[in-house]
This record gives C-alpha cells, sequence and structure tokens, in this order.
C-alpha cells in the first residue's frame, strides 16, 4: 500500500524535521545491527511477553520499536513516518513529538503483551508508534485528503479520520479472529487508541498538573506565611522576657523564661544561617 495527500506532502514546506530525522536514523542503524548480528538480538531487543513479564526485561517495551521484520517492513514504517510525522512535529515541536511518539509506542506495547502475556513470539517494528502518529495527525487535520495506492495501482481516496478508522477496525478484528499474518494487530490498535486517547485527554492532564504546581505553591506560601507568624511571635516573647531582665535582672527571671530564651536563641540563630 503506498500512500500520498492529495493537499499537501508530509514533508512538504519546511524540509525534514529534527525528531523525525533522527528517528529515522535510529531504525537504520539498528536494522543494520539486526541484520549483522542475527537473531539473537532480535531474542534480546524484541518484545517477548512472557519473558518481559517474568525477568522483568522493561527495555524490551521500548526497543522493541527500533527493530523490524525486513526492508520491506521497515521502509513502510518509516514512510509513515515521515509523510505524516513531520507535520505533526512542526505543529508540536520536537520535545512534545519525541514524548507523544514513545508513549504511543510503550503503550502499543503493554496492551499487546497484557492480552498475549503467556506469548514467546518477538514482537517487533515502529508500526504502534507510527499508527499513533497517523492518529494525532487525523485528530488535528480531520479532513484532510489522502490517496491510498492499493497494490501500488489503485487509488482510493479517503478524509484521514476514515483512514485512521478503517485501520482501526481492521486491526480490531484480525486481532479478535486471529490472522496468520504473523503481524501484532492488536498492538497496532494499541498505539491508536493510546494515541487518541492521549491527543483527547491530554489537556486535562494538563490542566491536573497545573493544578497541583498552583496548590503547591500557595501550600508552601501559607506554609511560609505561618511560620514567619511564629517567628514573629517568639521575637515579641523574646522582647518581653529582655525588657523584665533590663529591670529586674537575668537571675531573677522564671525558670521557663530562662529555657525560652536558651530555645528562642537555637531558633532564631538557625534562621539567620
Amino acid at each position: 500500500m503506498y500512500t500520498t495527500q492529495r493537499m499537501r506532502w508530509g514533508i512538504g514546506g519546511g524540509g525534514m524535521t529534527e525528531a523525525v530525522k533522527k528517528l529515522l536514523i535510529a531504525n537504520g542503524v539498528v536494522f543494520v545491527l539486526q541484520f549483522f548480528v542475527g537473531p539473537q538480538f532480535t531474542l534480546a531487543f524484541g518484545l517477548i511477553p512472557r519473558i518481559a513479564w517474568s525477568k522483568f526485561y522493561i527495555w524490551q517495551f521500548v526497543s522493541y520499536m527500533f527493530l523490524h521484520g525486513g526492508l520491506i517492513h521497515l521502509l513502510i514504517n518509516m514512510y509513515v513516518l515521515w509523510m505524516f510525522g513531520t507535520e505533526v512535529e512542526r505543529m508540536w515541536g520536537a520535545k512534545a513529538f519525541y514524548r507523544y511518539y514513545f508513549i504511543t509506542g510503550i503503550g502499543a506495547g503493554l496492551i499487546h503483551t497484557l492480552l498475549t502475556p503467556f506469548s514467546s513470539v518477538p514482537t517487533i517494528g515502529a508500526s504502534g508508534a507510527v499508527l499513533g502518529i497517523l492518529t494525532a495527525f487525523a485528530v488535528m487535520f480531520p479532513n484532510r485528503q489522502i490517496t491510498l495506492f492499493l497494490f501500488l495501482i489503485l487509488p482510493v481516496t479517503m478524509q484521514a479520520k476514515t483512514l485512521v478508522i478503517l485501520f482501526a477496525g481492521m486491526s480490531l478484528f484480525s486481532g479478535m479472529v486471529g490472522s496468520a499474518d504473523g503481524v501484532a494487530h492488536f498492538a497496532h490498535l494499541g498505539g491508536m487508541v493510546v494515541g487518541y486517547l492521549y491527543m483527547k485527554r491530554g489537556a486535562q492532564l494538563g490542566s491536573l498538573k497545573e493544578r497541583y504546581q498552583k496548590w503547591r505553591r500557595t501550600h508552601r506560601m501559607r506554609a511560609e506565611r505561618q511560620n514567619q507568624e511564629e517567628m514573629d511571635r517568639l521575637r515579641r516573647l523574646v522582647d518581653q522576657v529582655l525588657d523584665k531582665a533590663n529591670e529586674v535582672g537575668m537571675e531573677n527571671l522564671t525558670r521557663d523564661e530562662k529555657i525560652l530564651l536558651k530555645r528562642a536563641s537555637k531558633i532564631l540563630n538557625k534562621e539567620k544561617t
């Protein structure tokens, strides 16, 4: 399947973006390593649900995204990442793009392993994260016209939101009936679901974070104000005791007044330092 955007190419109007470029390079380098090292590389860094859970190989939830099952698998994923990712990154910036990419990729891996916890088959590929990027594109540009060239011949044009719904439906159906194509369909679906939820709920999460930070600032200011009030009260008490000492002498102060002066001296000196 070959895709193109009728209105504008994913890379159009500004050249390769920083995060997409680095992800393309990273995937290419890892693919070369995978080729030369052999199957043991895939066993170590592919996502194997049974091992990831039982032996706590948590790095596999990240490393599996950079491995691929062949050159065609790699090229398709990188092509989609390039086409849709560049425009998404221009909207967000590199930092937010990286965060979203890894959240969707890791989320896809988690969903896949939760649904197949005893599988010993390595799951590899950036498809979960890449389909998360496609989902972000569809949320931001739902009516953008996308043309698919099925079998590199038959053109089919649809809106971006329709394309994502179609992919999601195919992944859900294939995952439920159990296809023999060796594709982790639930990982694909997981990346899209996590991406959609992040897009829809991200603003609310940001609002919660802002409210929490505001509460912390208010709580800290209130604590500082209360501490200052306590220090002022202590100073007033010390001044009263010292005034009395000037009148009657230190030796005529009560035991409690002498203890107060001693403790107040330590507290006030500590505050100065």
